[in-house]
């Protein structure tokens, strides 16, 4: 949530399933409904809703993942460049029940299930 839908566009463009709400007219449902769905589909979540990874958190182990973004640059170019690292850092750790939060300057991971 919250994120442009050029991220999408990256994203497909190095080889990832990507969708973005906004393309399937969901970009208003609740964020437990689109936990759901992440879930069902197997994917993860990209936002800068800190209320999203809270809701993660709560919930224990699950099969969802989110990445969520706490930086000061909000720019697609640059959130783009964010995300670019933490792939390529961290792409492996991205199985369900992860939440990575990224920062400026380097990101943490939190797993609520072993791989």
């Amino acid at each position: 949530m919250g994120v442009s839908p050029r991220v999408t566009t990256w994203l497909r463009a190095a080889g990832h399933d990507a969708t973005h709400l906004r393309e399937q007219g969901l970009h208003k449902l609740s964020d437990i409904e689109i936990f759901r769905k992440a879930a069902v589909e197997d994917r993860i979540v990209l936002m800068f809703d800190l209320d999203f990874a809270e809701i993660v958190a709560r919930r224990g182990p699950h099969d969802a993942s989110v990445i969520v973004f706490r930086v000061q640059d909000t720019r697609t170019d640059r959130v783009i460049e964010r995300l670019r690292d933490v792939l390529e850092q961290s792409s492996d750790t991205l199985e369900g029940g992860t939440i990575i939060v990224v920062e400026d300057a380097h990101h943490r991971v939190r797993r609520f299930r072993l791989a």
